[in-house]
């Protein structure tokens, strides 16, 4: 028998001996290169709520420059940047104290850790007040700063960090697709971090008001266990959306620029604001005496002894 011969009927042999197995049920372990049928059905695709798709995260830092803002206005000088952040400390510390309270929630309030930074009028001091005390804040260890620029009428905050041409908050409200988690900035600042106002819209106001608004909000609450949401809001008595944001925060900081806020615009304000809230009024560019002086009743604290050259002044 020649060579070609023995060669075939061993191939015609493996064929019979592989029919008579699959016949048998026997099953066969795979060989490398070779197609082999599954005797089990299909796998079903994973569902989408086992497998959320990756939240796209920004990939900008944000630098907070200091002497930046020292220049505009919005910390103060160094030679008072020691006496300044005592203060703030001051004021600190019962906002935190609130927000990780075990308490029963109001009916009509937010989670207790959202926290609105208002003024009653423009040049209150709102804006210098948001963003010293968010950097106190910071400093915290067992707490992070979210700082959320929600004056989208005008955007200071989003101006002075350098982000007003990223995407923010009015652009999540407007696409329904686009997570909150998207358009939350980093900073070199430990423990801190900003969303921008985002792109302007008309209908800022309605957008604020809706729904979407509502659910963005709590979900900022959920975050993070141990974080601060501090949102820098318009002037109560101009704005619509500040009267919004107000209905879904837990706790309310009024700025009160001393010898200037109008005092019927402040009991205007409170009013606004409701009863059954709890709100804390912070005295702007006070002059009370003392190194560290500052009053405290309830749920109103103020710091003194402001820059000469009017640094305190909202911008």
């Amino acid at each position: 028998m020649s060579i070609v011969e023995k060669a075939l009927r061993k191939f015609q042999a493996d064929r019979q001996t592989l029919r008579t197995q699959r016949s048998e049920g026997q099953h066969l372990p795979p060989v490398v290169g070779q197609v082999v049928e599954r005797a089990e059905p299909p796998v079903s695709p994973p569902r989408a709520a086992e497998h959320p798709i990756p939240i796209a995260r920004p990939q900008k830092v944000v630098h907070i420059d200091r002497d930046l803002l020292r220049r505009a206005g919005l910390l103060p000088p160094e030679s008072q940047e020691h006496e300044l952040a005592d203060q703030y400390r001051v004021i600190k510390r019962p906002l935190i104290q609130h927000a990780f309270e075990r308490h029963s929630q109001a009916s009509n309030a937010g989670p207790p850790q959202l926290i609105m930074m208002a003024s009653a009028l423009p040049g209150d001091g709102k804006t210098f007040t948001c963003i010293n005390l968010s950097l106190s804040m910071s400093l915290e260890k067992d707490y992070s700063v979210l700082l959320v620029d929600a004056d989208v009428a005008k955007p200071h905050i989003s101006r002075v960090f350098g982000v007003e041409n990223e995407p923010g908050l009015l652009d999540v409200v407007t696409d329904p697709s686009l997570p909150i988690e998207s358009v939350i900035l980093p900073t070199d600042v430990p423990r801190l971090q900003i969303i921008p106002a985002g792109r302007r819209s008309e209908t800022a106001t309605e957008l604020l008001a809706s729904r979407r608004h509502r659910e963005i909000v709590n979900r900022l609450a959920e975050l993070n266990p141990r974080g601060l949401v501090l949102f820098d809001s318009p002037p109560i008595l101009l704005t619509s959306e500040a009267r919004t944001l107000a209905g879904l925060v837990g706790q309310i900081v009024v700025v009160v620029r001393a010898g200037v806020t109008p005092q019927q615009a402040l009991k205007d304000t409170i009013a606004i604001l409701g009863p059954d809230r709890h709100i804390s009024l912070v005295l702007n560019q006070a002059e009370i005496g003392g190194p560290m002086s500052y009053y405290y009743g309830g749920s109103r604290y103020g710091y003194a002894h402001p820059p000469a050259d009017d640094s305190n002044a909202a911008r």
